[in-house]
């Protein structure tokens, strides 16, 4: 009888440094061009920097990191660590883009969330990902970060708007539990309705584990293509 060798695992190359943080003013000129390419121009300049400064809301960004970046310098901003990228003059220093892209044009900002804090209530207002880094993971880890700081606040619900044609943004909210409760007619610029989506129940110690479930599964997921997860204590812009 042949004996079966076990087979030698494929090694994972390092492709960057995934963190999730809060913004500072210094990358406001990052996040606008984000939402740019990705929402049309949803807010300006003076929208985010009014969201950076209220207390009421939770704004975070999702950015790769240098890998000269120490741990301890995860809160540098977009534009800080753009410079280290241009000084370093390596063309590792960040994620792989999606095949055919200029490395050059890599962006520093991968993806954007925010939502706002009314009385017991987390109304996400913001979820967006760079176009040539979707489908990978990067919006549900940005999703459990939202709801983990809700949870933190001790909010009992969350709600949001949503495209009835947008349906990988519905299956997204649907496996944490988000029910579609209403519609608000041609809600959107295009005449297009809103599905108004609710998440009751935040507080309690099934959402908890079902949160930390769907962490654990898309950390696994984001490190199987390569990414390193740091900074998961999140200084947030609060008073």
């Amino acid at each position: 009888m042949p004996v079966l060798l076990p087979q030698k695992l494929k090694a994972v190359k390092l492709v960057g440094y995934l963190s999730c943080q809060a913004p500072c003013h210094d990358d406001i000129a990052a996040l606008v061009a984000l939402d740019q390419r990705t929402l049309g121009g949803l807010w300006s300049a003076e929208g985010y920097g009014r969201e950076l400064d209220s207390p009421n809301s939770c704004l975070l960004m999702l950015v790769h990191k240098p890998h000269s970046i120490q741990e301890n310098q995860a809160d540098l901003s977009t534009a800080s660590m753009a410079a280290l990228k241009t000084a370093s003059g390596s063309e590792d220093a960040g994620p792989r883009p999606v095949s055919g892209l200029d490395p050059s044009d890599e962006p520093n900002l991968l993806g954007l969330g925010c939502y706002w804090a009314i009385l017991d209530e987390a109304h996400i207002t913001v979820l967006a990902v760079d176009p040539r880094y979707q489908r990978r993971g990067l919006g549900k880890w940005l999703l459990v970060n939202l709801l983990t700081d809700a949870c933190d606040r001790a909010l009992t619900r969350a709600t949001l708007e949503v495209r009835p044609s947008n349906s990988r943004a519905l299956a997204l909210y649907e496996s944490f539990g988000f029910e579609t409760l209403g519609r608000r007619r041609r809600y959107y610029a295009d005449g297009e309705d809103a599905l108004i989506l609710w998440r009751k129940s935040l507080k309690t110690a099934e959402f908890r584990d079902q949160l930390q479930q769907q962490r654990s599964a898309v950390s696994h997921r984001l490190g199987r293509q390569g990414w390193q997860i740091t900074n998961k204590k999140l200084p947030l812009n609060r008073t």
